[in-house]
């Protein structure tokens, strides 16, 4: 089986790619440091061709910070509507038989939503910080299900919650939230500042989700039999405020400075937790790792890429 994984040098990619070898595949990794732009259709063919794929592992995307995607909301939306646009026409043309799996962050739940559940996932407008991004992942949804109503391309979609893990970027601005919490309080602690400002009261749920559990949750999609068209959370049920993580890290690092919420910005949506009751009625055995354990890895990665 040949299993080739977009944007498999980014921080999902790249623990997709690992888990992969792991299991003794032989996966390559897409992406534009190897030349391969989804943006240029032609070239992306020419390559897809030579490769022709049974599975893609769908990890490309332009993303970044919550302030990113908005200050380059224009960019974020027609750069990943082109992509995913462009991944189902090469599917098509080149690799109908091909199976591809797509990870979609939460983001693209309600603004106002609490729970998230499968059943409500159209029941509202994105929040308004994350326009662009959620609802692209929306979209996602929609093109693959057109693509399977009419040319019958196989699709798997999960819902993912906030990810974090080593792999990320060491820019905090183009970083996952949490992973961004890390970097910028290592900074802190190395500058020697008394206070670490974080925005908003503190006080927002969040789950989090660990990225070496989304690789392997991913890679073990590639053996299921069925398509999941209509996206299914990948989820736990369990969330910690912004004021607990940012506690846990302080402890980790041993940053011993005072957590100043600044309430001049807002927070967002006060909560975002996936109901896991599909997740566990198909993949019973699967098993997450602790946010504990899960931190102190992060931290030790961040550690060494900052201080090297």
């Amino acid at each position: 089986m040949k299993i080739i994984v977009l944007g498999g040098h980014g921080f999902v990619g790249q623990s997709v790619m690992e888990e992969l070898q792991n299991k003794r595949c032989s996966p390559i990794a897409l992406s534009r440091r190897d030349g391969f732009d989804l943006l240029n259709y032609e070239a992306a063919r020419a390559r897809l061709v030579e490769l022709c794929p049974d599975v893609i592992i769908n990890c490309a995307a332009h993303s970044g910070s919550l302030h990113y995607v908005t200050e380059f909301a224009a960019d974020v939306v027609h750069d990943n509507m082109q992509m995913i646009l462009n991944t189902y026409k090469l599917v098509s043309e080149v690799c109908p038989r091909a199976r591809v799996i797509n990870p979609m962050s939460n983001c693209s739940y309600p603004g106002a939503a609490t729970i998230h559940k499968e059943s409500e996932w159209w029941d509202g407008p994105v929040h308004d910080s994350v326009l662009a991004y959620g609802n692209t992942k929306r979209l996602l949804y929609v093109v693959s299900r057109c693509y399977q109503m009419q040319r019958g391309i196989s699709s798997i979609n999960f819902l993912v919650p906030n990810c974090y893990g080593p792999g990320d970027h060491t820019d905090p601005n183009k970083t996952h939230a949490l992973d961004g919490m890390i970097i910028r309080m290592l900074q802190s602690k190395r500058e020697g500042q008394r206070e670490f400002e974080i925005w908003g009261t503190g006080l927002p749920m969040r789950e989090w989700i660990y990225v070496k559990d989304l690789a392997q949750m991913l890679c073990d999609a590639v053996s299921l039999t069925e398509d999941l068209v209509y996206p299914i959370n990948i989820a736990q049920n369990k969330a910690h405020s912004i004021r607990e993580t940012a506690e846990m890290i302080a402890s980790l690092i041993g940053y011993n400075g005072k957590l100043v919420f600044n309430t001049k910005y807002p927070d967002g949506a006060p909560v975002k937790i996936l109901d896991d009751r599909l997740f566990r009625e198909r993949f019973p055995e699967f098993q997450f790792t602790d946010i504990a354990q899960g931190l102190r890895e992060t931290v030790k990665y961040y550690q060494a890429k900052l201080e090297a």
